[in-house]
């Protein structure tokens, strides 16, 4: 029999390669009597406080597979990336680790481009906890002033039970409400965010008896990736859009909402609103139409 092939052994190999790309100066070791580069195998045990037996048998494909406990150690004591340390549970367990949610209401300028390319479709980004953090023109002008509000009052929630400007643009409140609510409740559970939103989450009940109601009552509800949504508006009256939702790669506690402007007709009404309220006027007189009421955001 000859040694384990690197696919048969595919975390020790992995170990191996992360150890000896790190630098025993950066962590305070000496670089005296030294065969190989990196780490020895017995100061990434010392750094993930493992036993240097265990660790070893580990890199050798010996012991059985380790715990999540000793890869999440493993995986601080090497400096890995979170990309890095998914990476080690998946061949090392066969599933992704736990959560780890880490609030950060930022997002790249080359992200507020792509929102500013997708005009005159209104398009935001929001957290883990529906914050919306960033958006276009045209979801200012379809959705609501987001600029204009203090940071911690552009949530979808507290817009959805809070505000009766947000209210009135739905057909039927109460079913978008409670499929917002439940939709809400598996992505914080999904994303590990259940403390970051317990002060929201008890404000919402304290301020809204329907929240508190429906918050209650413990239903889920997946967020369709695709739907279309049916609202009305003050100035252009009532129009159709497709609702997309896209997970944004790399900021697993983002997802990018984009509103479609279902046919040619709506694209132009929307485009009317950046031409002032007389353009937008118009359009409406010509656009009279009742829609079907929707559960969709």
């Amino acid at each position: 029999m000859g040694e384990p092939s690197v696919t048969a052994n595919a975390l020790g190999t992995y170990l191996r390669d992360r150890r000896t790309k790190l630098d025993p100066k950066a962590f305070g070791f000496s670089l005296e009597r030294r065969r190989t580069t990196g780490l020895r195998r017995e100061e990434v045990a010392q750094r993930a406080n493992i036993s240097s037996t265990w660790y070893t048998w580990l890199e050798q494909g010996r012991g059985g597979a380790p715990s999540a406990d000793v890869l999440d150690r493993i995986s601080r004591a090497l400096m890995l990336t979170d990309i890095e340390r998914e990476h080690l549970f998946l061949i090392g367990l066969g599933r992704p680790p736990e959560v780890r949610y880490r609030k950060n209401d930022s997002v790249t300028p080359r992200l507020q481009r792509v929102l500013g390319a997708l005009d005159p479709s209104p398009a935001v980004i929001r957290t883990a906890s529906w914050d919306v953090i960033a958006w276009n023109r045209a979801a200012t002008l379809m959705l609501g002033d987001y600029g204009s509000l203090p940071p911690h009052r552009r949530n979808i929630l507290r817009m959805i039970f809070l505000d009766p400007h947000a209210r009135a643009a739905q057909y039927d409140w109460e079913s978008v409400a409670r499929h917002v609510v439940g939709a809400f409740r598996v992505e914080v559970a999904r994303a590990g965010a259940a403390s970051e939103v317990a002060p929201l989450v008890d404000e919402l009940c304290l301020l809204s008896p329907e929240f508190s109601a429906m918050w209650h009552a413990n239903e889920v509800t997946g967020a369709p990736g695709e739907a279309v949504k049916h609202i009305r508006h003050p100035a252009i009256g009532s129009l159709s859009l497709e609702y997309s939702a896209f997970s944004v790669d790399g900021r697993t506690d983002l997802t990018m909402v984009v509103y479609n402007p279902a046919t040619p007709e709506d694209a132009e009404r929307i485009k009317s609103l950046g031409n002032g309220p007389e353009a937008a006027g118009r359009r409406t007189k010509r656009s009279k139409r009742n829609t079907p009421p929707s559960r969709d955001r």
